[in-house]
């Protein structure tokens, strides 16, 4: 029985199947299995996977349903302890496999990697500068443990296709309804406890097309994001809370200030760096400059800034306070 059970969900995937799977043949950790879930794909997905003739394969189908319900049966027919997502558009490095599992040995729950974003551009991989900011955020601002958890509700802190997770985190299940599935399962699985952390290296290539799922379904849209991340949000840091304070008065501040408020939470200060709105209010709220905010009294503090930099700065100033980012301290975007 292997310990780790990799479940690649594809469909409609000829074109780049052969090349994921290449990448996992060919990891430094063996003892794996590879269950290739078959989603009602009417290409040559299924034969060029049968071609590849390695007894580490299992190829299973199910019609057409979607990655949720695909990796769900994936998850009936795995038998490792660890198990691995992979998508049929990405790369896996060597030692993915291998690195991850050492980490999870030390008794972390789930873990991710850091990435490259690439772009297939006529056979040849580049970069992806629209993306160059993401990728940053997920290989340096949410690096750590402590950061994943502190920033989950700012945007998915581990790229799906990198995670590796114990048994417990995968049987929680994705779920079949507007959010995105894998977010979805990442916060559900922090509300219950459990740890995360990521390899401090590039282990996967993630590749960016028009295709891919994330870019054309809207359980992945802009809109679907926020409502699972607002919907976690108020089932579990908010659960009870009936006072908070604001740091944010802009573009990405105002949305949250309105939206707390229509769930009845009441918003007893907001602090914002622009002078203009300081001694002023906003929706009955006093405005105030950071350097009137008191030291923490235990009101929950709601970050709603979306400058880039912007978030190291306040995290050093509400830590002088005595905040704890992940406790009594949420970014949220």
């Amino acid at each position: 029985m292997p310990e780790i059970s990799v479940i690649l969900p594809v469909y409609n995937g000829a074109h780049v199947i052969e090349r994921a799977i290449r990448s996992l043949l060919n990891q430094s950790w063996t003892d794996f299995e590879l269950i290739v879930v078959n989603d009602g794909s009417d290409d040559r997905s299924s034969e060029i996977v049968t071609a590849l003739s390695d007894p580490r394969i299992q190829i299973v189908k199910q019609p057409h349903q979607g990655v949720w319900a695909a990796m769900n049966y994936g998850l009936d027919q795995a038998s490792g302890n660890f198990i691995a997502r992979m998508d049929a558009d990405d790369i896996a490095h060597e030692t993915r496999l291998e690195q991850q599992r050492q980490l999870l040995m030390k008794g972390v729950d789930v873990v991710g990697s850091k990435v490259r974003i690439l772009r297939d551009a006529d056979g040849r991989m580049e970069p992806v500068p629209s993306l160059a900011r993401y990728e940053n955020w997920i290989n340096t601002e949410t690096a750590t443990p402590e950061q994943i958890l502190a920033l989950r509700f700012v945007e998915f802190p581990l790229v799906n296709p990198t995670i590796m997770a114990r048994r417990p985190y995968w049987n929680l299940l994705c779920r079949d309804d507007s959010f995105p599935e894998d977010y979805d399962l990442m916060l559900r699985g922090a509300a219950a406890g459990m740890t995360f952390a990521k390899v401090d290296d590039v282990l996967l290539d993630w590749i960016d097309s028009d295709q891919r799922l994330t870019r054309q379904h809207p359980r992945y849209s802009t809109a679907a994001f926020m409502a699972c991340r607002r919907q976690r949000f108020l089932e579990g840091p908010l659960d009870h809370v009936e006072v908070v304070d604001l740091w944010g008065a802009g573009k990405t501040g105002k949305p949250w200030l309105l939206w707390l408020q229509q769930n009845g939470i009441r918003i007893r200060s907001v602090y914002e760096v622009n002078p203009r709105k300081t001694g002023t209010e906003i929706h009955g709220v006093p405005v105030r400059s950071p350097e009137q905010m008191p030291p923490t009294d235990g009101t929950l503090l709601v970050i709603a800034v979306g400058a880039v930099g912007a978030r190291k700065l306040i995290m050093d100033h509400i830590q002088q306070r005595g905040h704890r980012p992940g406790v009594d301290a949420w970014f949220v975007a």
